[in-house]
Order: structure tokens, then C-alpha cells, then sequence
């Protein structure tokens, strides 16, 4: 767990430091999202866009990953069971990114989730959003 007022005591002053991104290249190795229901989550991120659950803490997280890693996508109900998305201009996670393979992979996405009736983000064809309102950003590798 990241000790954030540990991490933020570091600086003189937290507030007055500049932050505008992340460094270029940066790379996250998982991502724990807040999800409104489990069951859903599980059935888009496994059923939809192919990662393995790889555990579940009944109705509370899980756990899912590409590859068999332990996670790439944590996701719980601990603050957020039964929650709308934020609301536009309040803090919470712009998007996350999944990096598909090749582009015949990322049709073979597309296609699942339009099949299930979900549309891609109308600005952006590379965005698409959970059942929990979380943006994900599509690339290829």
C-alpha cells in the first residue's frame, strides 16, 4: 500500500509543487478501479474484453489479469457499491490503458462490445467505459 502522506512529507511544501503528468513513459503494472457492482465488472473485463479472473472476494473485488500475472485490474465495492461515476470536474481516474496485441485483436474487441451493445466514447473510437463508468483507452501495442 502506498503511504501517501509518507511519500508527500518528502516535499517542503506538497502543495505548492508543481504536477502536471506523470513522467513520459511511465507504466503502471495494475490498476484498482472503484466498481459499483462486482458481478458486473467481472462479466465486462473477463467475459467482454478477455482478462482471467484470477480471485474474487465475493461481492466485495477482483482480481483480474492477461496472462496469468496475479493482477492487472483490481477492482472493489469498498467506497463505491452501488455508486454513480463521479461527476464531471471532480477528481477521479481520467482513464486507464489497455494495450491490445495488434489491431486484429483490437477488431475482435470492438466487435465483442458492440455485439453486447456498448458503444465507443463518440469523441474518441479508442475509448470505451465500464459498467461502473470507468474510461478505459484502447491502443495497440
Amino acid at each position: 500500500m502506498l503511504d501517501v502522506d509518507s511519500l508527500l512529507g518528502e516535499l517542503a511544501d506538497p502543495a505548492a509543487e508543481p504536477f502536471d503528468a506523470l513522467a513520459t513513459g511511465t507504466i503502471m503494472g495494475h490498476v484498482h478501479l472503484k466498481a459499483a457492482a462486482i458481478p458486473d465488472t467481472v462479466a465486462f473485463y473477463r467475459d467482454l474484453l478477455g482478462f482471467g479472473l484470477m480471485a474474487q472476494l465475493g461481492s466485495q473485488a477482483a482480481f483480474l489479469s492477461a496472462g496469468g500475472y496475479h493482477h492487472h485490474i483490481g477492482a472493489n465495492t469498498w467506497e463505491s457499491s452501488g455508486a454513480a461515476p463521479p461527476p464531471a470536474g471532480t477528481a477521479s481516474l481520467r482513464h486507464a490503458t489497455i494495450v491490445i496485441p495488434d489491431a486484429p485483436e483490437r477488431d475482435r474487441l470492438i466487435t465483442r462490445l458492440e455485439r453486447d451493445g456498448r458503444s465507443l466514447d463518440e469523441r474518441d473510437a479508442n475509448l470505451i467505459v465500464d459498467p461502473s463508468g470507468n474510461r478505459l483507452l484502447i491502443t495497440v501495442a
